[in-house]
C-alpha cells in the first residue's frame, strides 16, 4: 500500500485555478469539488502561518510540464499513518504537473501548492480512491471514518531538464563512490593474499596464473571459457562450468553478451591461459545484483581458462 500510494501520487499530480470557499467551523477552505484544504507557509521567524490563495498564484498553466518536489503523508480519519513518503525515500519526490487535473482528486488539491508551501488536505476516502488511485478504498480506511487526510510539503519547482541533470549528477557521484569502495575491497584482497594484479583500461583486475600462447582474441571472435565464479567478500560460489557438465561457455567477445568485466578480462588472455578476474560491481551486476546468490554492488572473483577462440 505504501509504495502504491506514492507511485500513484507521482503519476497523477496536477493543478487547478484557485477557486475556493471558507469553512469557518473547521478552519479548512473548500474547493467547489468538495476537497478541503489548509495552506501554510513559514514566516521570517520560521513559524508556520496560514496562507490564503492569492490572485498572483494563477495561472497555474504556467507550470505545466514542470516537476514539483514534495513530501507527503497519508493518514486515516482516526490519525493512523497509512504512508509517509520520507520513510520510503528520504528526499522529496518529483511529481509532474499536467494541465488537466481530475476534479475532486488528490492531484487537484496538490495543485494548490507553490514551492515553500505546506498543506493539509481532507478527502472523502472512497471518492479520492476512485478518482486518483482507481481502486476501492481499503476497508481499514473506510472503518476509520471514510476520511483520508494528506499533509504535503512542497520544496522545489524544476523543469524536466533540470531534474534529469540533477539525477544524472547524483547517479554519477554514487557510481564514483561505489567504484572507490570496490577498488578498496579488491586492493585489500590483493594485499592480504600477497598478489599483484594488472588492470584493464576499463577497470577490471586480472592475474594470469598460467600463461597461454599467441595473441589474445579480438573483438567479435568467439571465445570458449571454463570458469568458476564467487562473491569476493564471502567466497561463496554462485556458478561454475562444473555445474554445466564442464562444457566451456562460448560467446563473441566484446559484444555485450556477458558482463563487462568478462569482455575486458578475457580480451587480455592468449588461448590456453588461466587467470583470476576481480570485477568491480559496476562491471558485473551493479546495484541490481543477480538472483539470490549475487547481492547488490557485489565485487566478483572468477577463475577462468580461455580454452580457445576462433
Amino acid at each position: 500500500m505504501r509504495y502504491f500510494l506514492l507511485s500513484a501520487v507521482c503519476a497523477l499530480f496536477a493543478f487547478l485555478q484557485p477557486v475556493h470557499a471558507q469553512s469557518a467551523a473547521s478552519g479548512f477552505s473548500r474547493l467547489p469539488t468538495g476537497t478541503e484544504y489548509r495552506l501554510f507557509r513559514k514566516d521570517a521567524a520560521g513559524r508556520y502561518q496560514p496562507r490564503a490563495l492569492a490572485a498572483t498564484d494563477a495561472p497555474y498553466a504556467s507550470r505545466a510540464g514542470q516537476l514539483l518536489l514534495v513530501f507527503m503523508e497519508f493518514r486515516t480519519g482516526r490519525d493512523s499513518v497509512v504512508m509517509n513518503s520520507r520513510q520510503v525515500q528520504p528526499t522529496p519526490q518529483p511529481v509532474p504537473l499536467p494541465a488537466s487535473p481530475t476534479p475532486g482528486g488528490l492531484e487537484e488539491a496538490l495543485g494548490l501548492l507553490l514551492p515553500g508551501d505546506s498543506a493539509v488536505f481532507r478527502f472523502q476516502a472512497d471518492s479520492v480512491f476512485a478518482k486518483t488511485f482507481r481502486q476501492p478504498v481499503p476497508p481499514f480506511i473506510r472503518k476509520s471514518g471514510n476520511t483520508l487526510v494528506v499533509t504535503a510539503s512542497a520544496r522545489e519547482l524544476l523543469s524536466i531538464a533540470e531534474m534529469t541533470a540533477r539525477q544524472e549528477k547524483i547517479k554519477s557521484q554514487q557510481a564514483l563512490a561505489q567504484t572507490a569502495q570496490d577498488n578498496a575491497q579488491i586492493d585489500a584482497y590483493l594485499k592480504k593474499n600477497k598478489l599483484v594484479a594488472k588492470k584493464t583500461a576499463g577497470g577490471t583486475y586480472y592475474l594470469i596464473t598460467q600463461p597461454g600462447k599467441g595473441l589474445p582474441p579480438k573483438q567479435g571472435q568467439t571465445v570458449r571459457v571454463l570458469y568458476r565464479g564467487t562473491v569476493l567478500a564471502t567466497g561463496k560460489e554462485f556458478d561454475s562450468s562444473a555445474k554445466h557438465g564442464n562444457e566451456p561457455i562460448a560467446f563473441p567477445l566484446g559484444t555485450g553478451q556477458v558482463i563487462k568485466g568478462w569482455d575486458q578480462g578475457i580480451a587480455m588472455l592468449p588461448a590456453g591461459s588461466k587467470a583470476v578476474l576481480l570485477i568491480p560491481s559496476a562491471l558485473a551486476y551493479g546495484a541490481r545484483g543477480a538472483g539470490a546468490d549475487i547481492p547488490a554492488n557485489a565485487v566478483l572473483r572468477f577463475e577462468v581458462e580461455l580454452v580457445d577462440f576462433k
